[in-house]
């Protein structure tokens, strides 16, 4: 008399052969879950040939797979969940930017009514003396501002916005340049200054672009924001 359930020296062949008669509901994923996979391996035991038992070591590495696959898969899951959650962290962070101020290497200011014009000069080796010039839209020269020696690096200047004589000039854009002096020799040295921040975007691997009036820049290349 033939046996109903054949055996099978693969131990593997006839899991698939179990799992193919699981029955799914209308709307259910068929995927195999690890109450479906325990479920087989209960019933593949209770049906094997006791002449040619399941190898042991088949045994095991079938179960470290599956326990590799579904520790895979929730780990996937953890990813999407952490990513999503950094995304709105990301778009809050972003939100509180707005009206504040970024320091961007740029040599102009925004004059307003009140309040002074603030920035940093870059200086990249101790200078003797240092000047800081300041023209209006027409190119005129309205206040140069001697800010003595200097050592190598960021050295903070506060324009309050008057002209040589101490009058307050109307708003608007000012140019500034910035001259260092070393053993008499004179040269530029690169000027940022405080921008306002208009908006913000998140935009995927290049993370928060912050909007002014100098253009779009990514927030991890702003030095300062006040």
């Amino acid at each position: 008399m033939s046996n109903d359930i054949s055996t099978s020296s693969s131990y593997l062949d006839s899991l698939r052969w179990q799992e193919s008669q699981v029955a799914t509901s209308d709307g259910e994923s068929d995927a195999l879950t690890q109450e479906d996979f325990f479920s087989l391996l209960t019933q593949q035991l209770s049906y094997q040939d006791p002449s040619n038992p399941a190898d042991n070591d088949q045994m095991i590495a079938q179960m470290t797979s599956f326990t590799m696959a579904q520790g895979i898969s929730d780990l996937n899951s953890n990813f999407d969940t952490l990513a999503t959650s950094m995304t709105s962290n990301s778009a809050l962070q972003a939100s509180t930017l707005v009206g504040k101020q970024a320091l961007l290497e740029s040599n102009t200011v925004d004059l307003n009514e009140s309040g002074d014009a603030k920035g940093s000069i870059v200086a990249e080796s101790a200078v003797e003396s240092l000047t800081l010039s300041v023209t209006d839209a027409s190119g005129q020269l309205v206040r140069t501002i001697d800010m003595g020696s200097q050592p190598a690096g960021a050295v903070r200047f506060a324009w309050d916005g008057n002209n040589e004589s101490g009058e307050r000039l109307p708003e608007g854009e000012y140019t500034l340049s910035a001259q260092g002096s070393t053993n008499g020799q004179f040269s530029s040295l690169p000027i940022a200054t405080f921008k306002n921040i208009e908006s913000v975007n998140i935009n995927g691997s290049s993370g928060i672009i912050v909007n002014t009036k100098e253009g779009a820049v990514r927030l991890t290349d702003i030095a300062e924001i006040a």
